[in-house]
């Protein structure tokens, strides 16, 4: 998609994916309308020894169009960035993508991860912004969910039965900030309702309550979450 066609995207979707996720996004993006109307960036954990083709896969399977992510792509309406393998995707002012050297931090011992990509695009896009916690392993995005929440943003997790492996969801509904616990077959269905709603309000229904044992994610822990993404934002800058 060229400048001159792009519409840039108001409303921005952040997902992140581990084990499982190929199915998790192949369900999700097909269920989505060729008119949908937001951006949405992907990042996946993948091997870096070899090329992704994520893009081209999840491009055959849905109405969007999705593409393998490079610095300087804007977020358009209805479509779809992925990040490359071993690389951190940061959004920038404007919607403008940034990737990160493959020298830079690996975040939960992952490059791409959830963190980066979830705090730049709470930073930009405020209450505008969507993040969504598929399945997959460790705790990716569990400091990102925060920092969505803090700007006014909205959190969406896969639930524990239709999830491969439950740790990257259930790490951030322990935060307390996931707005949605969903079935896989019913995060399509809401991402079009907050989009239609500007973002929405909460309905209560799959509202998560739930926090960490031991911790309670108030003032003091958002502010560590957003210096340690902001952190690990400026380290990824350098190196390019």
């Amino acid at each position: 998609m060229s400048d001159s066609e792009c519409n840039p995207a108001r409303c921005v979707i952040a997902m992140a994916a581990s084990v499982g996720g190929l199915k998790a996004l192949s369900v999700i993006l097909g269920s989505l309308p060729a008119d949908f109307p937001a951006a949405i960036a992907i990042v996946m954990h993948l091997s870096p020894e070899h090329k992704s083709l994520l893009a081209e896969i999840l491009n055959r399977r849905t109405h969007l169009e999705v593409r393998q992510a490079h610095t300087g792509d804007i977020l358009c309406h209805s479509s779809v960035f992925v990040a490359p393998p071993n690389h951190h995707l940061l959004v920038a002012k404007g919607g403008r993508l940034e990737l990160s050297s493959p020298a830079a931090e690996k975040v939960h011992h992952a490059r791409p991860s959830a963190e980066p990509l979830f705090a730049s695009v709470a930073k930009v896009y405020q209450k505008n912004a969507i993040a969504v916690v598929l399945t997959g392993g460790d705790g990716d995005g569990s400091f990102g969910v925060q920092i969505i929440k803090e700007r006014g943003g909205k959190v969406i997790a896969q639930d524990r039965p239709t999830s491969q492996d439950f740790s990257m969801p259930e790490t951030s509904i322990e935060t307390g900030d996931v707005d949605f616990i969903l079935p896989l077959n019913e995060i399509a269905p809401k991402l079009i309702e907050l989009v239609a709603a500007g973002s929405g309000q909460d309905n209560g229904r799959t509202t998560a309550k739930r926090r960490r044992a031991g911790a309670s994610p108030g003032p003091e822990l958002r502010d560590d979450a957003a210096r340690f993404s902001q952190t690990v934002i400026q380290r990824s800058k350098t190196l390019y």
